[in-house]
């Protein structure tokens, strides 16, 4: 492997990430933590700390969610029950792109075309296994940044703004 694609490989793996899940999602939180960190990822867990049936995803998403928007984390995996509820509430945040995730093309769609900064899952319809392979080609995964790409980035963010389009 030669030296470019060595630093950032490790640059990759140095990232800083945030990560919060609800009950429904708290023991696949705790698998992909745990993933994360032996791949040499800077992980911030937001919540919930401990499982408590009952307990509510924006009370945890949205935390992430303005990490992500004020630079805190670079990325962020918001897991819920189905992800629906996690997603909703991460891309109610100004700045967010949240996607519900469940293939590899998504996983990586989402980042190269719309410059997705929050990954949502499902911890009640997705398997670890699954789920660790998908979050893995999110984090790889960069922005192409052409003028399309960032022309209907642009269209949503005058939306976030309340503007005209």
């Amino acid at each position: 492997m030669n030296a470019e694609r060595k630093s950032a490989k490790r640059k990759e793996k140095m990232m800083k990430v945030g990560i919060a899940a609800d009950h429904g999602g708290f023991e696949l939180k705790v698998e992909l933590i745990g993933s994360l960190k032996a791949a040499g990822y800077e992980v911030v867990d937001f919540g919930a700390h401990e499982l408590v049936a009952g307990d509510d995803y924006p009370d945890f998403v949205v935390s992430l969610a303005i990490a992500v928007t004020i630079g805190k984390v670079i990325r962020g995996i918001a897991i819920c029950g189905s992800g629906v509820g996690a997603c909703v509430a991460a891309n109610k945040v100004p700045g967010v792109r949240a996607g519900l995730i469940t293939d590899s093309f998504s996983a990586h769609q989402g980042v190269e075309d719309d410059n997705m900064n929050v990954m949502c899952l499902g911890g009640r319809v997705i398997g670890q296994a699954l789920a660790w392979d998908l979050v893995k080609i999110f984090l790889s995964a960069s922005f192409k940044g052409t003028d399309r790409f960032k022309r209907r980035l642009a269209k949503v963010a005058a939306l976030e703004r309340k503007k005209k389009l």
